[in-house]
Parts: structure tokens; C-alpha cells; sequence
């Protein structure tokens, strides 16, 4: 990606939900949900759009733009015959999830690569790494999302992985990274895990779970509902604290679902993963 100079428990499980304009509290309260709106910070490059989203926007008065290592989910669209030209990423983990349609990938390490719905990429970008993305003229319109994570240290050896995803199954979440030393297909240097989901209108599951771990929830396409915060398309959730949350789709959804260290060492270095 680049970056123009000049984004068990039960039913009776406790939550409290804020929204820009109103919040509500159960009588007993043991997770926080905190739900924003679609972002308006967008950059519109002609061919090439993006919406970044800041999940450490969704809580008040938290003074990091993102949370914990996890930095930004960049919604980002790109026209047929669109060409992103080489250019360096430092200091950044940057994995590449396509729902549908592909992105292309050219770097100075002589890759060729093509990320859609069976692919998912991670570029660890490390003390430098140089790649393009293209799309074809026959390529369909593309919308993705880029995450943008923080490294746990600085200058670490740059890598990419481009691996298969396990076929996805409706009503299941699916791996699809975590951290490094994880059997997750593709990993980060940082303790974030990423699940997506496929969920018919009216069919419900529980958000997954990971001891010491927060959720933030991405609407992709869709509506849906975390117990009784309402989302919809390009909305967000932070789930905060140790209850488990429900997630109901309204209408036919896919959903993504970070799991997150909130307290995880991080670095701020990144060329966009500030």
C-alpha cells in the first residue's frame, strides 16, 4: 500500500455499549463495547481510495489512534488497470485480506504474487521492503482491507508470505494470521490474530476468544449486531474485558475479528502504521 504526503458467558452476560451519541450499561457490567461509525478519514487518489479505520478511535479518551499493536484497517479500492508503483515499507507488518477479485504483487525480490479470496499476503516489512500493486484491465473493481500492524521491535528482518486459506465454511470463523510461532497461515511479529466469517441474516455466533485479549469487530459487508450494539456496513466495534459477546447478522454479513494484546510492547516507526 501507498500513502500519498501531500485513517462463556451467558444470554445474562453483562455489557456496557457507547456510541458517539448515546451509551448503555447492563446491571452488571464485565465487557465494554465501543462502536464508531464509518471513518472520514479517506485519502482519494482517483484509481487508487482508501478509508482508514483507527481502532483505538472507538474508545473515548484513548490517546493512541490505534490499539495496541494493531495500528489501522485500511478499506481500500482499487480500479481496473491501477498501477501503486514501487515503494519502500519500514518498520510495518502489513497483511493483504481480499474477499473477492485480486491484487498483484511485484517486489525487488523478484515475487510475482496474486492475493484473492483462496490467498492471503503478509509483507513483514521489517528495516525496508520495496513492492508494487497493480491491478489488471480486466481485473473486476477490487475492495480489500490492509492491516497495518506494529512490530514489536525495530529493524527486524524483512520477509513475505503469500499462503492458501483453508476453504471457508458459513457460520465459522476462520484463521486467517496471528502471531509469529503460530500454525495461523501467514503471522505478524506481535500478538494480533485476525478471523473472518460468513454469516447467513438471523444466524448467531460468539466472538472468539483469547485469554488477555480485546476484539475489535469490522463490518466488511452487511449488518450485524454485538449483543446489543447495532452495526452496519463500514461500522466498528471494540469489545473490551474478559465476558463473551455475541454476534447476530441482520442481514447476510462478512465479518472480520482482531484479537488483540492491549498491552503488547510495541514500536511506532511504521512508514503508515504509525
Amino acid at each position: 500500500m501507498w500513502l500519498a504526503t501531500g485513517g462463556d458467558s451467558d444470554a445474562t452476560a453483562n455489557v456496557c455499549v457507547s456510541t458517539p451519541n448515546e451509551r448503555y450499561m447492563s446491571q452488571q457490567t464485565t465487557t465494554e463495547i465501543y462502536t464508531a461509525p464509518r471513518t472520514d478519514v479517506s485519502q482519494d487518489q482517483g484509481q487508487f481510495r482508501t478509508h482508514f479505520n483507527f481502532p483505538g478511535r472507538n474508545r473515548p479518551d484513548h490517546e493512541d489512534h490505534g490499539y495496541g499493536p494493531l495500528a489501522t484497517v485500511v478499506e481500500s479500492f482499487m480500479d481496473p488497470d491501477t498501477l501503486i508503483g514501487m515503494h519502500p515499507h519500514r518498520n510495518e507488518e502489513i497483511v493483504s485480506w481480499v474477499p473477492a477479485g485480486v491484487m498483484r504483487h511485484d517486489d525487488r525480490r523478484g515475487n510475482d504474487l496474486v492475493t484473492d479470496s483462496e490467498h492471503v499476503m503478509a509483507m513483514n516489512a521489517g528495516r525496508e521492503f520495496w513492492h508494487a500493486e497493480r491491478t489488471d484491465a480486466d481485473d473486476p473493481p477490487l475492495r480489500m482491507l490492509q492491516i497495518f500492524v506494529r512490530p514489536h521491535s525495530l529493524d527486524l528482518d524483512p520477509d513475505i508470505q503469500h499462503e492458501p486459506l483453508p476453504d471457508p465454511a458459513a457460520g465459522e470463523w476462520r484463521r486467517v494470521f496471528g502471531p509469529e510461532g503460530s500454525d495461523a497461515p501467514v503471522t505478524v511479529r506481535n500478538e494480533v490474530d485476525l478471523y473472518d466469517l460468513r454469516l447467513d441474516a438471523g444466524d448467531s455466533v460468539t466472538l472468539p476468544e483469547h485469554a488477555g485479549r480485546d476484539a475489535y469487530v469490522y463490518v466488511f459487508e452487511g449488518a450485524a449486531t454485538v449483543d446489543d450494539a447495532t452495526l452496519a456496513e463500514t461500522e466498528s466495534a471494540l469489545v473490551v474485558g474478559d465476558g463473551t459477546a455475541t454476534l447476530t447478522a441482520e442481514d447476510d454479513a462478512i465479518v472480520v475479528a482482531f484479537l488483540i494484546d492491549p498491552d503488547a510492547p510495541i514500536t511506532r516507526q511504521g512508514t503508515i502504521g504509525r
